[in-house]
């Protein structure tokens, strides 16, 4: 799979730079390199790239009026990059993959690709059904009727709607749609619910298969958070964040992980 990617920045030393650390990534195809945020939008909407670096301060047309002035389109992924790290709750509002801060390192680059990668085999992959599921409307449209009917329910009854916790030599049934969030340590998980916290022995990867990904994200390596619960997302440094939950509670979100916020802040 090749990456066609636009380079967009108003500093001809920083492009140069992205270039050269972007050579060694074998499926980055630089198609196409702005200086400005207009340029940008004529080129994104004429070229169609996958993907596009975007700098967010630059004169006229900052990176952020550059995805408002292509909205009209099926838009590309973004990187915002940027010498500032102040701007990261609204890079997540645009719903960027990731937000690298210059001079950008070589791991963050490569984690934020590894995540594009991520991103487009999920866009095509649903294309796909798509494509599938408009040919068996027109061919078999009584097949496809009983399809959209058994889907939800399917995808529903795969999840527990209650989780057994055996604590203190008590057997507590957990609504997990009261569970705000859960913390691993080893073996063990911490649950948190509005007004008790108990401990599971299972792992967190046993564990993340009994919830509904829809309601509940990993955030971090040893974290679990209910999605439901979030009241607001605060920045910090080095481009990660802080969720703070209904309780109060403040858990943070790793540069790993990242992309989560980005499917819920709106």
């Amino acid at each position: 799979m090749t990456i066609k990617t636009i380079l967009v920045d108003d500093e001809k030393l920083a492009i140069q730079g992205l270039q050269i650390r972007l050579e060694k990534f074998e499926d980055i195809e630089i198609i196409d390199t702005c200086s400005n945020g207009r340029e940008a939008i004529r080129k994104i909407k004429t070229l169609k790239p996958d993907l596009v670096f975007l700098d967010i301060q630059m004169p006229g047309f900052d990176g952020f009026s550059v995805v408002q002035g292509i909205m009209e389109i099926e838009p590309p992924l973004f990187i915002f990059v940027t010498a500032f790290a102040d701007h990261a709750v609204r890079a997540f509002e645009a719903e960027a993959v990731d937000y690298l801060v210059k001079p950008v390192e070589p791991d963050r680059l490569a984690d934020a690709l590894e995540r594009v990668r991520n991103r487009l085999t999920e866009k095509r992959g649903a294309e796909e059904i798509e494509k599938l599921k408009n040919v068996l409307s027109e061919v078999a449209p009584a097949a496809m009727a009983d399809l959209e009917n058994a889907e939800e329910p399917a995808a529903a009854s795969r999840y527990e709607k209650l989780i057994n916790v055996k604590d203190r030599g008590q057997i507590f049934r957990v609504d997990v749609d009261t569970i705000e969030r859960i913390d691993a340590a080893g073996d063990y998980m911490c649950i948190y619910t509005a007004d008790n916290s108990l401990i599971l022995r299972e792992t967190m990867k046993d564990l993340e298969k009994r919830l509904d990904p829809r309601n509940f994200q990993r955030v971090h390596r040893s974290t679990i958070v209910n999605l439901g619960q979030v009241r607001e997302v605060k920045p910090h440094t080095n481009g990660e964040c802080f969720l703070i939950l209904g309780s109060g509670a403040q858990v943070k979100v790793s540069r790993s992980y990242r992309d989560v916020v980005a499917r819920f802040v709106h």
